[in-house]
């Protein structure tokens, strides 16, 4: 083959490729384009055909409100209590609303808990306590104690026979759920309560302390809850040490390092350790030092007599 006709062939080639990677540019650039406007249009779409199920359902927090304990339940064993008698100063409550024939929300956020607590290896009972109303006025209470025995067999949480399961009428559950800001109905074409998954974490006293919502709740997450609502009276030296050094992040639902308590944390364990080291030293250098110089006192050997007008 001549050269010209090599270089006409280069060139060919050349110009084909330029004009490749123009066509591909240009149907990348109009691809990103469609897959923008169709992402912008997205969200109106889903707004347009999702159904409006969740109207007046949602968590309004109410951080610090005092629940109302003198609302009146049946336990699952039977007998007529008052919220009120689970709070009795000293351990910090878990307060959940479900109810047992959910279809599958609740199960999803009791199985959730439960896994955290036992991991977290608390016993209930003895370090906090967990009280569940139902918001169904209609679920009996041989339902509920079904719902208690289930649970009690399925988790190895200690204590878990401890758990409290509550029914009550309409109008005991719908104070209990508007103290807590906790909003919810029923749907009567699915036959279910429309309702968000949500925990409250209250203080031994009766007021709520921290909400966490979703169906998971890690043992760390439910630790440094309880250990908030308690104002660190339970747990042990390291967990009241840990409390002190997290802080809730509300936007991610759980507790995140404080940069300023653990500031505050690091320097008095630096002035701690300077202060022993410094102390060691100085009873260190006391050991080795000589003596003074007439040590023994001025009766001692060597000592002379004090003068005076009548020592002659």
């Amino acid at each position: 083959m001549k050269q010209s006709e090599i270089r006409e062939a280069d060139s060919m080639n050349s110009r084909l490729e330029r004009s490749c990677r123009w066509r591909f540019l240009v149907l990348s650039v109009s691809g990103l384009s469609a897959l923008m406007l169709g992402m912008r249009s997205l969200p109106a779409q889903i707004a347009e055909t999702a159904p409006d199920q969740m109207e007046g359902v949602g968590v309004e927090e109410h951080l610090n409100r005092a629940l109302p304990l003198d609302l009146e339940f049946v336990s699952a064993e039977g007998k007529t209590v008052r919220l009120g008698d689970y709070f009795d100063g000293k351990l910090p409550v878990i307060l959940t609303l479900n109810y047992s024939n959910c279809p599958k929300l609740c199960h999803l956020q009791l199985n959730g808990l439960f896994e955290g607590l036992e991991k977290l290896d608390w016993p209930m009972g003895e370090k906090y306590r967990v009280v569940t109303i139902s918001i169904n006025p209609d679920e009996t209470v041989d339902r509920a104690a079904a719902t208690k025995a289930k649970y009690g067999k399925t988790y190895r949480v200690p204590g878990s026979e401890n758990w409290v399961f509550l029914t009550g009428s309409e109008k005991a559950i719908r104070q209990a759920a508007d103290a807590v800001g906790f909003f919810y109905r029923y749907d009567p074409v699915e036959k279910q309560y429309v309702h968000v998954a949500v925990i409250m974490v209250c203080t031994p006293d009766g007021r709520l302390s921290r909400y966490l919502y979703g169906v998971e709740y890690p043992a760390q997450t439910l630790r440094l809850a309880l250990l908030e609502a308690a104002e660190g009276k339970i747990g042990t030296t390291v967990d009241r040490i840990l409390m002190f050094c997290m802080h809730f992040d509300p936007t991610r639902g759980s507790y995140t390092l404080a940069a300023w308590r653990l500031m505050q944390l690091g320097a008095a364990l630096t002035l701690a350790v300077f202060g022993v080291v410094l102390g060691a030293w100085w009873v260190r250098d006391q050991r080795r030092s000589p003596p003074p110089s007439g040590s023994g006192g001025p009766t001692g050997e060597g000592a002379q007599p004090p003068v005076g007008e009548g020592n002659h």
